[in-house]
């Protein structure tokens, strides 16, 4: 039966009634709807406006359709939503007194604080997998803190940079995304319950009684916008889109860094797939699936994005698709978090692979350039001295290694022997020492901090 039926003459057309469900995707949302009823029925009772008779029958009805669910003796089916299963499912248990639930209720709020304490907990599921993230690169930081590689930029070599550096880049995203995740959640944890369908109640009941057993932070202010407010919803599928960005991102250096032209990286077999019809192949497939799901994250932030600009107060229908974008992106990232994480856990770097490659195609350059402006030449003068020095290699087929110091003088008298010092790579990252550079001693700073900071979380 239809929690509204009584206003109609005749029963909902089925192709309406198939069109008009929820429960087949909300039914994911039972126990948030049960957790949320408990606390209704408990402030309801404790103002008095229900007894403490009927109360301890919704409890009693309440927890045994919870148990019966979660066992698999109660299928969730044949109604409306996943809120009209539950309080049907209680009248045909306890009767009379389950009718007095929805007392001082609206399914308005009903569905807002049910979907608030879902989106609460995945939100604090997603930090947790960010944390484990994070922890997993920091851990590859430290292993590889006397390692350098090649940094780039437009994808060409720039400069030599320690491995450490490399891998708190990426902690760095994602402990942004973290802390997004956590910042979002002071707007998600506001309890919109006692806001009614839109104007309120006139029930003499007390809304911080409810949000204190619901453990929300704050009470929701106006009641129209109470009902009617997603912003949490955006605001918790941008935060997704960002972790999808930069995990796609990482996955683009694991593609490029595992092919054969780089070779820095190995990719686990276990992580890994392989051809119909070429038997040496040894695919990323992985971290392409990654980066080919951002895709569709990116569309479900667009999604509830256009569905709620248009949108008049204060409940309307179209608020529905609130659900099956949130719950797809849900799954999408902690999927892709959780195998990432895995995955990374058995990569192997090729070391010597990486530190030839870092000290290739004049990456010591602006060292070079640096080194004159220290002792005294302008750096744009300095600059062009060592883009002619380049240019003198490539048609020597010469390194900056292997100039000479005649050679060196030859372009500038400023030059000492301390140069072919400065030319080498790992002494060019570790020369670096800048907070946030690339030396050993400012990668090991930034490890210290992640570590500090993640423990705040």
């Amino acid at each position: 039966m239809k929690l509204w039926q009584g206003r109609f003459a005749t029963p909902i057309a089925a192709d309406a009634d198939a069109f008009n469900e929820s429960l087949s995707f909300d039914k994911k949302l039972y126990k948030v709807d049960i957790t949320a009823s408990l606390a209704h029925s408990e402030m309801l009772c404790r103002c008095g406006v229900i007894s403490e008779t009927d109360k301890n029958a919704i409890h009693d009805g309440l927890n045994g359709i919870l148990q019966d669910i979660e066992a698999g003796k109660l299928i969730i089916e044949g109604q409306e939503d996943i809120h009209s299963f539950v309080e049907n499912e209680l009248v045909s248990r306890i009767g009379e007194a389950g009718k007095r639930l929805h007392t001082a209720r609206s399914r308005n709020d009903q569905v807002a604080t049910d979907f608030r304490l879902y989106v609460r907990e995945s939100a604090t599921q997603v930090i947790g997998l960010l944390k484990n993230l994070i922890a997993t690169l920091i851990d590859l930081s430290e292993k590889h803190l006397s390692n350098i590689m090649p940094g780039y930029t437009h994808l060409r070599k720039a400069q030599p940079i320690n491995c450490a550096q490399y891998f708190n880049a990426y902690s760095e995203m994602f402990m942004r995304d973290a802390e997004r995740f956590q910042d979002a959640l002071k707007r998600i944890n506001v309890m919109p319950l006692g806001s009614g369908a839109l104007a309120g109640t006139s029930y003499p009941i007390n809304r911080e009684i409810t949000r204190e057993i619901l453990g929300f932070a704050s009470l929701s202010q106006n009641s129209l916008d109470a009902v009617s407010d997603r912003d949490f919803v955006a605001e918790y599928l941008f935060d997704c889109s960002l972790v999808m960005a930069h995990l796609s991102r990482l996955c683009e250096d694991t593609i490029l860094y595992t092919s054969t032209e780089f070779g820095f990286w190995e990719m686990p077999d276990a992580y890994s797939t392989g051809s119909s019809i070429m038997p040496q192949k040894k695919n990323p497939d992985i971290s392409e699936l990654v980066r080919g799901k951002t895709g569709r994250v990116y569309g479900d932030l667009m999604a509830i994005l256009t569905t709620i600009k248009g949108v008049p107060l204060a409940y309307n229908k179209d608020l529905q698709e609130d659900k099956e974008g949130l719950f797809d992106a849900e799954k999408t990232v902690k999927d892709s978090l959780a195998v990432y994480t895995s995955m990374l856990q058995q990569i192997t770097l090729n070391v010597k692979r990486m530190e030839k490659a870092a000290a290739e195609d004049f990456t010591c350059a602006t060292d070079v350039a640096d080194y004159l402006a220290k002792h005294g030449v302008p750096f744009r003068t300095a600059h062009g001295i060592v883009g002619k020095i380049v240019r003198y290699c490539l048609n020597e087929n010469k390194t900056l290694e292997s100039m000479t110091m005649d050679e060196y003088k030859a372009h500038s008298e400023v030059f000492e022997s301390d140069i072919l010092k400065v030319v080498k790579a790992k002494n060019s990252a570790n020369a670096r020492t800048s907070v946030g550079g690339s030396s050993r001693q400012s990668a090991k700073a930034g490890i210290k901090s992640l570590k500090n900071r993640l423990k705040k979380l």
